[in-house]
């Protein structure tokens, strides 16, 4: 398993409830599992239930067999100033530069700068080490920008690389892509069983391989539960609407006089049959879609009373029993 876990898909198919569920799913038997925030939506604390992240790794949950959850809220400002005290010893004149809006001027305005800094942040989790020489952090996962946008966002080191030929940045730039673009590191799509959202993780997956950045796996969220098979279809298909109001009068719907009441289902219930059909045959569909990028399948449940903390801790569950971690 990859040591640094990254999370993208697009707008509304839940990447951030994903990497909260893949971190809990990875800190498990005393693993350390740090969760990475860069889009500055503070998305993990409300998940959590815990309070705003700082720009401070902080622990926020134990899971299964003692592991922790840390997490991290990384501020492109901050990661700045922390960038000039590493390799330019700017401690204080990096504040007072903070103080002039040069640091709001660099992350906003220079071309791959802010970029850097988060995935830099990130990477730098995944190499560090304690005193005896393991790992701090036995997995690092990203809530990274949506597909739309996560190529770019990983492989501007690769631009900021060519631009600064020498020096501390081209440096930095060079080996964070040495993680990016290694066995280190997967990517991860998140999709939901819809058009829109599988050809997005299609598009994306081609970006990613184009660039040569590691693909892992997909991951389908809020999957609806199976009601009937396609046996059970065609059975609704094939029966006659005398045929089946007996059936529900036999089956005691309808009260007193339950052969008329029984009469009344039958149109909403042909009707809900019918719309379930027709979903049943478009999420079959986009599955057969997937399963022809080659690449890993997880299937995550729609949560039939909402994402809670309890919810999530299942999600991870899910994803353990489907050997993701």
């Amino acid at each position: 398993m990859s040591r640094l876990q990254v999370v993208s898909g697009k707008g509304g198919t839940g990447k951030t409830t994903v990497a909260a569920a893949l971190a809990l799913a990875l800190a498990t038997e005393g693993k350390r599992t740090l969760l990475v925030e860069v889009e500055g939506r503070q998305g993990i604390a409300q998940l959590f239930e815990t309070e705003a992240l700082p720009y401070e790794e902080r622990k926020i949950a134990v899971a299964r067999g003692g592991g922790a959850v840390y997490a991290l809220a990384i501020d492109p400002e901050l990661a700045l100033l922390d960038y000039l005290q590493m390799f330019y010893k700017m401690g204080s004149a990096g504040r007072a530069l903070r103080k002039l809006g040069a640091i709001d001027f660099a992350t906003t305005v220079a071309p791959g700068v802010r970029d850097v800094l988060l995935t830099g942040k990130a990477c730098e989790a995944v190499r560090r080490k304690d005193r005896n020489g393991r790992f701090v952090y036995d997995y690092v996962v990203m809530d990274a920008p949506p597909t739309g946008r996560i190529t770019r966002f990983l492989n501007v080191n690769d631009e900021v690389a060519g631009l600064a030929k020498i020096g501390p940045i081209h440096n930095q730039a060079q080996a964070v892509m040495r993680v990016l673009k290694s066995p280190e590191t997967a990517v991860h799509l998140v999709t939901l069983l819809e058009e829109m959202p599988v050809q997005e993780t299609a598009d994306g997956i081609a970006e990613l391989r184009a660039a040569r950045l590691p693909v892992g796996r997909i991951i389908v969220n809020m999957v609806r539960p199976e009601l009937l098979d396609e046996a059970g279809l065609d059975l609704v298909r094939n029966t006659g609407r005398a045929d089946f109001a007996r059936s529900l009068s036999a089956a005691g719907l309808g009260g007193a006089r339950r052969g008329q009441n029984a009469e009344r289902l039958v149109d909403p219930l042909l009707a809900q049959a019918e719309e379930y059909a027709e979903r049943y045959a478009l999420e079959h569909e986009q599955r057969a879609q997937l399963a022809e990028l080659g690449l890993p399948l997880h299937e995550l449940p729609l949560l039939a009373e909402g994402l809670d903390l309890a919810g999530l801790y299942e999600l991870a569950s899910e994803l353990r029993k489907q050997g993701i971690s």
